[in-house]
């Protein structure tokens, strides 16, 4: 987790104040449709009008729910060192989520499976730029989906003591999520109390949610642990081909997600979530490595700012299918949008290929690097007395170098950043092997999977997970 520079915004408070008003029009006149009776039943008896399975909201009910919910809060870690505050100045960093493919070296692909998972969720442990582990990195297919949920849950618990994410696939899979981690931390009260979980609601563009994930909203609010409530707009597909129009109907939806959650639990921790981008009208896919999908997220961030919640945003999103020049230049430009203007939650900062699909550990590895390079602009420079540095430049004086100044071998290593996969060397220590980002990346995360120890997990809280998943896999197999 790492603090910003103040935020660079794109839009002026009157836009913000336009995009506010729309949504709030659309949320009263046209509504937004629950799959879920339960949800309903809750709209019902606050007063909300309901025909069918469509809600229509009361412009002053939405935003006095959503100003109820906090405008930071802590996730907690099995070790404290990591845990999490998410909201105000912080942006937290961790892979990315839901592909079912991977993509190696070659660009061939194939299924995902549960070691895949193992070893993302290590090369996210050991990573010194990405903050948590993150959840659902891939979907592991050699797992039934009956319990898939809970072997990736243990997977960040095995491998690593930093935050992760918990499913939200329905109500019994979202219980399951939270009495595991119940059981890291030591009770449902403990965590209830202090946060350890979250969980991505993805809304079904354009306005509305289904069963699965209103049964994981509700359960995560249930429980006082964190929900994303996040919206995918494919703009000229599922939504209007303006941003602006795209923006208030992902507004909406996220709005409604939130005051959902707000009425069952107030108080409850919620993120601001986008995800949304353009299609590609010549194939008909979502397109997520453009200067558009970079303006929802920055949009996204100072909307979330403008209704006090924490927001979440795309990082090193590309359409590429293998590490190359276009999948670079895509990821630089939407992390360090999240980044510069203010994302704090930002799934997918490394991996991910091919428009959400697929992710490849070579992209992984070029993503953390571009974690590491963007951290360490949005740090930016001290102008403390020692960093202006006037008595070695008056001690070098006219003509002289500061290679062997001690100042220079204070300060470099903390002043100047220093790659883990980008080759600086002459062009002569290069020709040796004339490796590319993405055979040097091949090799980094094999180094690194082979190396990396998993933090240790207490026994007795292992037995207890153990005996627990092996409980519930009996029962839902």
């Amino acid at each position: 987790m790492f603090i910003m520079l103040p935020k660079y915004d794109i839009l002026t408070d009157e836009q913000i104040q336009t995009i506010h008003d729309n949504t709030m029009r659309i949320l009263q006149e046209v509504g937004v449709e629950f799959s879920y009776e339960p949800a309903i039943e809750i709209f019902r008896k606050h007063g909300q009008k309901v025909d069918g399975h469509r809600v229509y909201f009361d412009r002053e009910f939405v935003e006095e729910m959503v100003e109820g919910a906090p405008s930071e809060f802590t996730l907690h870690a099995r070790n404290p060192e990591h845990n999490l505050i998410c909201g105000g100045n912080n942006t937290i960093f961790m892979p990315g989520y839901g592909a079912p493919f991977i993509h190696d070296v070659d660009g061939n692909r194939r299924n995902a499976t549960i070691q895949d998972y193992d070893n993302f969720v290590k090369l996210a442990g050991a990573s010194k730029n990405l903050h948590m582990t993150g959840g659902n990195v891939v979907e592991p297919q050699d797992v039934p989906d009956e319990t898939r949920h809970m072997s990736m849950m243990y997977s960040h618990i095995t491998n690593s003591d930093k935050c992760f994410m918990g499913s939200a696939s329905g109500y019994e899979k979202a219980k399951d999520s939270i009495e595991i981690t119940a059981l890291l931390h030591g009770g449902l009260d403990v965590i209830k109390e202090n946060p350890a979980l979250v969980c991505l609601v993805n809304s079904v563009t354009p306005l509305k949610f289904d069963d699965r994930m209103l049964g994981g909203l509700m359960a995560y609010a249930e429980a006082g642990q964190a929900t994303i409530i996040a919206s995918l707009v494919m703009s000229g597909s599922t939504g209007p081909a303006t941003i602006a129009g795209a923006l208030s109907v992902q507004n909406a939806e996220v709005l409604a997600g939130i005051t959902l959650g707000q009425c069952i639990n107030p108080g409850t921790p919620v993120i601001y979530g986008s995800t949304s981008a353009i299609t590609d009208m010549a194939s008909g896919a979502l397109a997520i490595g453009n200067p558009e999908c970079a303006l929802f997220i920055s949009a996204s961030a100072q909307l979330a700012r403008f209704y006090g919640v924490p927001s979440r945003g795309g990082g090193g999103l590309t359409d590429s299918k293998i590490v190359d020049a276009q999948s670079g230049y895509e990821s630089m430009m939407t992390l360090f949008a999240a980044s510069a203007t203010g994302i704090n939650f930002v799934l997918h900062s490394a991996g991910i290929l091919q428009y959400y699909m697929a992710m490849s550990f070579e992209k992984f590895m070029q993503d953390d690097e571009i974690a590491g390079m963007v951290s360490r602009y949005i740090k930016g420079i001290d102008m403390t007395e020692d960093k202006l540095a006037f008595d070695v430049i008056s001690k070098v004086g006219p003509g002289g170098h500061y290679l062997t100044q001690k100042h220079t071998r204070k300060n470099f290593k903390v002043e100047f950043y220093k790659p883990s996969l980008s080759d600086r060397q002459s062009y002569d220590g290069w020709a040796n092997n004339k490796l590319t980002a993405n055979q040097r990346g091949n090799q980094k995360w094999q180094d690194v999977v082979e190396n990396y120890v998993s933090p240790v997990l207490d026994p007795d809280v292992k037995q207890k997970i153990d005996e627990y998943i092996a409980k519930r896999s009996k029962e839902l197999l």
